[in-house]
């Protein structure tokens, strides 16, 4: 039997109904069904509804199910339930389905206990039945509630988190369409759009994450996009990266570190995660400081000058061609002191202080290298692909860093 209380005003602990006590109170049931239904669908309207529509009959069973199966156990306390469990397992989830929250069918429960209360009150008078056994049949009665409103509970979650878990694989393949650029036909993202609710931004903005493991999600907003279960996580959020997205970020990414990409237009988001995700293996590779939210607008020249690393050893190749064949040490002299003219265009005793050699090498230095490179230096064309040479090797190659 359904657990038993101890009342403030009693002495002793209640004890369970006695099975005589079913034969008393089973008469009554046919009754005191309708009476249930009467009052629950005068207090909630919705089940009048419901139970004058397709479904009624197979509600008014459930309902005959549940309050026949209480008396079942007081006459049999070893009576199996599972009818009584699967019903309103299923209660639950029509509610879920109907969009209604439990707060509907508990009350419904409640106040079905309190008629079949008032009801076994007459009863206990026509019969004298004692105060504590009518204390008993209360303390029951309102257990053997608590039982409905849980099972009612679990089939209300199941089909919440079904739900849920269809949304989320709606949201996740809408994300993926909007990664896939234009090739995808705009009316198939139309369509996922309207299913999920989401609607299309003109502009977004790309986070690559370090890992899923760490990602608050009750913390991310409602309209940002994820996918937490790609080999290389990442999440879209409609628009630009303002103030009040960014501390939406580091709260949800705060046991993780991620990389925000440009704000594109939605058509373009998959420049905007690649350029982000690129940002996270500079940062593996030591050319980028690692900060928990870094930002792909802090380091563009850095993403541009590092985007192909195959195509920046050809063009090294080309432009440093005239160094070549001289020794590792002397070329290296050379390059840094290229390096410093082109960043500086300085005097031969300003570029000798950064070098920290004297000016008289810097200008023996520099009549080497313009020999060397037969008066190309003066072209324009040559100084800037040289210059963002050298700066992009001088990134790659900083102290202790890995090659990218």
């Amino acid at each position: 039997m359904p657990r038993t209380t101890q009342p403030s005003d009693v002495g002793e602990p209640l004890g369970p109904l006695p099975q005589e006590f079913a034969a008393i109170i089973r008469p009554e049931l046919p009754s005191l069904i309708k009476e249930i239904e009467i009052e629950v669908t005068r207090a909630y309207p919705e089940y009048a509804r419901l139970l004058n529509g397709p479904y009624g009959r197979a509600i008014r069973v459930g309902v005959e199910q549940s309050i026949s199966a209480f008396v079942d156990q007081v006459a049999s306390p070893s009576t199996p339930t599972t009818l009584r469990d699967e019903m309103c397992r299923r209660f639950g989830r029509f509610e879920a389905y109907e969009g209604r929250s439990l707060e509907t069918l508990q009350g419904a429960f409640r106040l079905g206990a309190r008629v079949a209360l008032r009801r076994a009150k007459k009863v206990g008078r026509r019969y004298n039945l004692s105060p504590m056994l009518m204390l008993s049949f209360a303390d029951a009665l309102f257990a053997y509630i608590d039982e409905l409103e849980a099972l009612s509970r679990e089939g209300y979650l199941e089909v919440q988190a079904q739900t849920g878990e269809q949304s989320e694989t709606l949201r996740r393949r809408l994300l993926h369409l909007v990664l896939s650029g234009p090739p995808v036909p705009r009316a198939a993202i139309t369509e996922l759009s309207e299913q999920t609710g989401w609607p299309v931004p003109d502009r977004v903005t790309l986070v690559a994450l370090r890992s899923a493991a760490g990602v608050e999600r009750s913390a991310v907003d409602n309209d940002v996009l994820l996918d937490l279960t790609d080999p290389q996580p990442h999440l879209l959020v409609p628009g630009p990266l303002d103030e009040e997205r960014r501390r939406m970020l580091e709260a949800a990414l705060a046991a993780t570190h991620a990389a925000v990409g440009l704000t594109v237009a939605t058509e373009s988001a998959a420049d905007s995660v690649r350029w982000a995700r690129r940002v996270l293996e500079l940062i593996d590779a030591g050319v980028i400081d690692d900060t928990p939210l870094a930002l792909c607008s802090d380091h563009l020249v850095t993403l541009w000058l590092l985007a192909d690393p195959a195509l920046l050893d050809q063009i090294a190749e080309r432009e440093l061609a005239p160094l070549a064949e001289l020794t590792a040490t002397r070329r290296d002299r050379l390059v840094e002191t290229l390096r410093i003219w082109l960043d500086t265009r300085g005097t031969a005793a300003q570029m000798g202080e950064l070098l920290d050699v004297h000016p008289q090498t810097v200008r023996y230095r520099m009549r080497n290298l313009e020999a060397r490179f037969d008066g190309r230096l003066g072209a324009p064309e040559t100084r800037f692909a040289t210059e963002a040479v050298l700066r992009a090797l001088r990134l790659r190659a900083r102290p202790g860093r890995g090659r990218v």
